[in-house]
């Protein structure tokens, strides 16, 4: 039986790193969340005071920074910044930081790297598309705004930075219509991606899909 590289992509907020985690400690892979890459650069860019259309000085960051990423841990330079990474701040700046060609292009070529070889699950939104359009399994996560807008408030409620639903509400719309319309790898479904709608569905269904979606692709020839 192989080990297989699983692509999971979809919108801010549909539960795609939850989703990501689960499966990979269930069928036993290696978990790489690529948002909180580009979370840690856009951390670097606030902390060192660069302007986030600065696409020359974020590509100078990345390059004199090391960004480590492995499950729910995301370190820089070696220090731990899985916490300050989920701010409303850095929230709000990712999809401007991310949407500059020169930092995908640096960035991808990481998670290529960590990609290489097989028993892998990458969560993102261009991971089926861009970071590796040849994954075994593909799967596009899609939400109602509002479950997402809920999804995302809890995810801050448990990391003490509570946020009012009106104001999460507007920053998923805001990063919806950057995500859609960016001209560098907008979020889009692969051709070849499974759709699953989690809006109503409990996690634990939701994962049952998805390892035996994987344990199909991993007998496949």
């Amino acid at each position: 039986m192989r080990k297989i590289r699983v692509a999971i992509d979809g919108p801010a907020g549909a539960g795609k790193s939850t989703a990501a985690r689960m499966l990979a400690e269930r069928v036993d892979y290696k978990y790489i969340d690529t948002g909180a890459m580009y979370r840690a650069l856009t951390l670097l860019a606030l902390d060192h005071d660069v302007k986030w259309d600065d696409e020359i000085a974020l590509v100078e960051l990345f390059e004199k920074h090391t960004i480590e990423q492995s499950g729910a841990i995301t370190l820089i330079d070696g220090i731990d910044v899985s916490t300050k990474i989920r701010t409303n701040k850095v929230s709000r700046a990712v999809s401007i930081v991310c949407r500059h060609a020169k930092v995908r292009e640096r960035m991808v070529g990481l998670q290529r790297q960590l990609a290489r070889t097989g028993g892998i699950v990458m969560d993102g939104r261009d991971i089926g598309t861009v970071v590796i359009p040849d994954a075994e399994l593909k799967i596009f996560l899609v939400a109602t705004l509002e479950s997402r807008a809920k999804r995302r408030m809890k995810d801050l409620e448990n990391m003490g930075k509570p946020l009012p639903f009106d104001e999460v509400l507007a920053n998923i719309k805001h990063r919806d219509k950057l995500d859609s319309t960016r001209a560098i790898a907008p979020l889009r479904k692969a051709d070849d991606a499974i759709v699953i709608d989690n809006s109503e569905l409990p996690i634990e269904e939701e994962i049952d899909m998805l390892v035996a979606l994987v344990r199909e692709r991993e007998h496949w020839e």
